[in-house]
Order: structure tokens, then sequence, then C-alpha cells
């Protein structure tokens, strides 16, 4: 069978543009990948450079188990898979920093940072000095452990279990939002939990020194307590934080996999 030059180009930039639907989910809800700090610009020449590199696994026939790839309208729910696919793994993985934002702001207002977040004379915004500290932090360990790369190759692995001549069904993708949902006040408790459990001995011992000293100001004396255990408890919790974000993005790079895995 004689191959022309204009079907070779044809399969290539089909198989691009399926490439960079899948991979495009990375920039909408992945963390990093998604972040507004980064210009659209750069986020399509970035996405366009990734399709690039794993396209090899689509118009080499790896990815239709040898078969070609249309060029008719049987192209356009193709696509609409490889986004719906790449979107369900970007979600699994923006479900972690979720949960880290969630616990952040619950330490918020815990504390009581909360009130600095509803009046900013400065930048008129809502923020709060705990979020942005877990923010930046998270950002950073995501980096180190590199799991940037680790998010790559899992859109790179998902070609061997979710094929483009294969769709996962509505419930595989209904039951990993629900997982992911879940796993958003999971992670977000195991985040602020050491850090819960010292202000809540803290707001026990204020309540006794209320009980025994009816005259002092517990609200003005317990502020300052709370930030200052608070701040305690976080630095000695960021370490053990670093191990279990590793460990949690590796999972939901399995997770996410395995659920949309066809068999």
């Amino acid at each position: 069978m004689n191959v022309s030059l204009p079907q070779i180009a044809t399969t290539q930039l089909i198989g691009y543009i399926l490439v960079f639907c899948r991979v495009g989910g990375l920039f909408v809800l992945a963390p990093i990948f998604s972040g507004r700090m980064i210009p659209a610009q750069a986020k399509l020449i970035v996405a366009g450079a990734i399709s690039f590199a794993i396209m090899p696994l689509v118009t080499h026939g790896a990815g239709m188990h040898g078969k070609p790839l249309p060029t008719d309208l049987t192209l356009v729910p193709l696509i609409m898979k490889e986004i719906l696919v790449g979107l369900a793994i970007a979600l699994s993985l923006g479900a972690l920093a979720a949960g880290v934002a969630a616990a952040a702001s619950l330490l918020d207002t815990t504390i009581g940072f909360s009130f600095a977040e509803l009046v900013d004379p400065l930048t008129q915004t809502q923020s709060a000095v705990v979020g942005q500290l877990y923010s930046l932090f998270s950002v950073l360990v995501f980096l180190m452990i590199g799991g940037d790369h680790l998010m790559i190759q899992g859109i790179a692995a998902s070609y061997r279990l979710v094929p483009l001549g294969q769709i996962p069904s509505f419930a595989q993708f209904g039951a990993l939002a629900q997982h992911d949902l879940g796993q958003v006040f999971v992670i977000g408790l195991e985040v602020a939990a050491p850090v819960l459990i010292s202000l809540g001995l803290v707001d026990v011992a204020l309540a006794l020194v209320a009980r025994a000293v009816p005259q002092m100001n517990v609200f003005i004396v317990g502020l300052p307590a709370k930030i200052l255990v608070g701040f305690g408890a976080i630095a000695a919790s960021l370490p053990f934080v670093t191990g279990h974000l590793q460990d949690e993005l590796q999972q939901a790079v399995f997770q996410a996999l395995g659920a949309l895995r066809v068999h």
C-alpha cells in the first residue's frame, strides 16, 4: 500500500490535535500548570511542546492498536473524549491542591487571620497569611519532588491504559469525580489536623483561665497566644506535610489512571 506525503502529514496533524486536547487538561485544573500567574501564551507554548513530545505514541499506531486515525466527522467525538480524559486526570491532581487550600482556609479561620482576609486595605482582595503560606509551600514541594514530571509521565502513560480507539464509561468518570471530591476533605483534614489539635488545646486552656479569672479579657490574651501556637505547630508539621504531599500526588496519578482504564 502506497502512502503519500499528504496522508502522513494529515495523520501527524490529527495525532497532534488529539494529544493536545488531552494534555490541555493539565493547564486547566492541575496544580502548577493551571496557575493564574502563568500567561496564557506561555501555557499554549508549553502544552504544544509537551504534545509534540508525546505525539509519537499516537501517530505510530500505539494509541489506536494499529488502526488509522479518522479524518472525517468521527474525529469530533474522539476529540471530546480526549478532552474529558485530560480533564479527569487533571481533576485528580487538582483535588490535592484544593485539599491543601481547604486546610489553609480552615487554619486561617481557627487562628484568627480570617479577619484580615475580610479587610485588606492594601490589595483590596481576599487573602490570608496561612493560605498564601501553604499555597507557596505546596508549589515549592511539587517542584522539588518532580511533581511536574510525574504529571507529564501520567499523561503519557494514560495512552497505554486509555487508548484513542476506546472510551471510558460515564460511570468511570462519575466514580473518579466522586472520589476526588471526597479526597479534598480528607487531604484538607490530614494537613490541618496537627495544627487544629494544638489550637484546640489552647482553646481549652483559655477556657480554664476564663473560668478561674473572670476579670481577664480572654479574647485579648487568646488571639496572640493562638497565633504563636499556630505558627509553631505549622512550622513543626510542614516537614511531615512534604512527605504526605509526595505520597498523595503519586496516589492521585495512579488512582486516575486506574479509574479510567479501559478493560
